[in-house]
């Protein structure tokens, strides 16, 4: 079993499952830093050599950095070069009306700074409300550290068709969209895929697992309700609320097991698997702290979905009331109850002047 691969462009190869790195950050649990940054070697070895993370993303761009740095000291420059790491740039909500380009190179150089490393493979724009400030030069100033070979690649999270389009028409050149993708989770198969597909671009799917609501821990479980510490399992709780009641999700789970036992490998490979078989798919991101569950992680490019595992996946998802709407258009409604669980101002670090005036 070997780990697939793709291409975003030229040069720039991706493992087709990417380690994500949200799990590392706050309100997720307790850490252990130094463990998580030696079990990324694991991921490396095993052939998943692409990370995911983001500015916003606390501690996170460092423990990755800290990692490269570690592998190059010990196996060489080809070793550390393996490693494709591909971040975000996700201004304050509060700076959006005011943010200077200056503001946004230095978030780009603070990136360069944590990771370690003279260019950042790929960055991907989010910008919290379009209708504030000037998202568009933002990115113009993110082309320009491009050309200066700063950035290799752009690309965007978080948005529809209609709200990338902009981007596209201003000239940039975008090779990739990071959106929430799941078999509860459907809303890129809804216009997103196809413009995609017209403009090539590929998507990079989180929320794979929903958080760990897609494994065998949850199979046969009553209602947890919406009580979690963990951030995370309070967003994909709300997006299961969405696909319909606890009943049908457990349905969806018993089917993945079901689907999962004839191929012998877990729910969470079932769950990943649907993902990549769906178009325009170029990775799925997985959320994992430590290298414990590599091994289950890796069954994904054992489980090959047949037709009639995908009817009978599609059977019980055709039954869902949701989520509907345009991609991350229940989180961007900052009065809703997926919006209002959100940080929307993570940028600036208070020993960190990189933003000057942001508070």
């Amino acid at each position: 079993m070997s780990v697939e691969t793709t291409d975003l462009r030229p040069g720039h190869t991706i493992s087709r499952v990417i380690r994500g790195g949200w799990q590392l950050a706050g309100d997720h649990g307790a850490v252990d830093r130094a463990e998580a940054i030696a079990d990324m070697e694991a991921f490396v070895d095993a052939g998943i050599t692409t990370f995911d993370c983001a500015d916003i993303y606390t501690g996170v761009e460092e423990m990755i950095g800290d990692f490269i740095a570690d592998l190059r000291a010990r196996r060489g420059a080809e070793a550390a070069d393996r490693v494709v790491v591909h971040t975000k740039l996700v201004p304050d909500l509060s700076r959006l009306p005011d943010l200077r380009a200056d503001e946004v190179e230095a978030i780009v150089d603070r990136s360069l700074k944590r990771l370690r490393v003279e260019k950042l493979d790929l960055v991907q724009f989010y910008w919290w409300d379009l209708t504030l400030g000037d998202p568009v030069a933002a990115m113009q100033v993110l082309k320009d550290c491009q050309q200066k070979g700063k950035i290799g690649n752009l690309g965007v999270t978080n948005w529809d068709a209609a709200d990338t389009k902009p981007f596209v028409e201003a000239g940039i050149d975008l090779v990739s969209t990071q959106v929430q993708y799941s078999v509860l989770d459907r809303r890129p198969a809804l216009g997103l895929t196809d413009w995609a597909a017209a403009h090539d671009l590929r998507l990079l799917c989180y929320g794979t697992l929903a958080g760990g609501f897609l494994t065998e821990t949850w199979l046969g479980n009553a209602d947890p309700g919406f009580a979690f510490e963990n951030r995370s399992l309070v967003k994909y709780r709300l997006i299961i609320d969405e696909f319909g009641p606890w009943e049908l999700f457990q349905e969806l789970l018993q089917t993945l097991k079901a689907v999962g036992d004839r191929h012998g490998v877990s729910v969470s490979s079932v769950a990943t698997a649907w993902v990549l078989d769906q178009p325009q798919v170029a990775a799925a991101i997985v959320g994992a702290r430590y290298a414990r569950h590599l091994p289950k992680t890796l069954q994904v490019f054992d489980a090959k979905l047949t037709e009639a595992d995908h009817a009978e996946i599609g059977a019980v998802i055709a039954r869902a009331a949701g989520p509907n709407g345009p991609v991350f258009g229940l989180e961007g409604d900052r009065t809703s109850r997926h919006g209002r669980i959100m940080k929307y101002n993570l940028n600036t670090n208070p020993n960190d002047a990189v933003l000057g005036t942001a508070t």
